[in-house]
């Protein structure tokens, strides 16, 4: 059962909850076991964090918590935090971080990606080393404004890495339909702005960032790094 911290804030959108909650209620139990199929690169994702030992690591849309599971298994010296508006998602989220022994290094609370801070939805002022979104951002319809919030709750220096669904521009146009019908069914749309939004973000802030489509652009993974001093606004 979820513990009474995650389920007892009334700040949080109902209605998103509501929503998720319907999507994933059964959805939850096979979830990574049909994902793994295509969210491609969520791996390379995670390789490619690489936090220094007592570093901070935040994913946003942790959902049941297999890429926390995956990347604190992986780097046992930092310390892992993720969020979903999705309490079903979050009660398997419990359930396999407690299974796999890290409770005392991965926690996960109740959250909304386009309005967060630390303090709200973790009770501590935390600054992250690395922030994570992984197949998030194509759900969610404010998806610029999650973005903004990722950034702003990383540290000077920190990292943005996002993964999601590409445009297919190299995939055979029947299948860049078929993709798109299929996926438009629960409610996910690629974000083909992705490039130029962060591209936007990056020379107002100052910061690097590194855009790849793999898989013949049936995925997008970005990397944006902050500039060690924030711009002074």
């Amino acid at each position: 059962m979820i513990n009474s911290d995650v389920a007892a804030r009334s700040a949080w959108p109902v209605d998103a909850t509501s929503r998720m909650n319907r999507m994933y209620r059964y959805q939850r139990h096979i979830y990574d076991a049909t994902r793994r199929y295509y969210l491609l690169g969520r791996d390379e994702l995670i390789a490619a964090l690489a936090p220094a030992a007592g570093d901070n690591v935040l994913e946003i849309g942790c959902g049941t918590g297999r890429n926390l599971i995956e990347a604190a298994t992986r780097y046992p010296n930092a310390r892992f935090y993720g969020f979903d508006v999705s309490t079903e998602m979050l009660t398997s989220a419990i359930s396999g971080i407690e299974r796999a022994g890290l409770s005392g290094s991965a926690k996960v609370a109740h959250g909304d990606a386009t309005n967060f801070t630390a303090q709200a939805v973790f009770g501590q002022p935390i600054g992250f080393d690395r922030v994570m979104i992984s197949y998030s951002l194509s759900m969610i319809p404010d998806w610029t404004a999650v973005i903004e919030r990722a950034i702003a709750s990383l540290k000077p220096g920190g990292q943005l890495h996002i993964v999601d669904f590409g445009d297919q521009s190299g995939l055979p146009v029947f299948v860049r339909r078929a993709l798109r019908r299929w996926l438009a069914l629960f409610d996910v749309t690629p974000r083909d702005e992705l490039e130029a939004t962060l591209m936007q973000i990056a020379a107002r802030i100052g910061a690097g960032l590194t855009f790849d489509r793999p898989y013949r652009g049936y995925a997008q993974a970005a990397v944006l790094t902050l500039p060690s001093r924030r711009r002074s606004p």
